[in-house]
């Protein structure tokens, strides 16, 4: 088990124990946004810091896909 924090701009945004880490450049998806993952970085045996930036969603986007 891995102890993983998710990080966006250095303010965490998630802490999990997961049995294997998420791969740089992986979709994934935290508290319903979509993003990506930008760089992982492995501090001690089993615990691990992941850098992911998130898709910012326009409003006009979303007037659009609804119609």
């Amino acid at each position: 088990m891995y102890h993983v924090n998710f990080y966006e701009k250095r303010d965490i945004v998630l802490s999990q124990l997961l049995k294997s880490v998420p791969a740089e450049g992986a979709g994934i998806k935290i508290k319903g946004r979509k993003g990506k993952v930008v760089s992982v970085e492995n501090l001690h045996n089993n615990i691990v810091h992941v850098e992911v930036e998130t898709v910012n969603i326009i409003e006009g986007e979303l007037q659009n896909k609804r119609r």
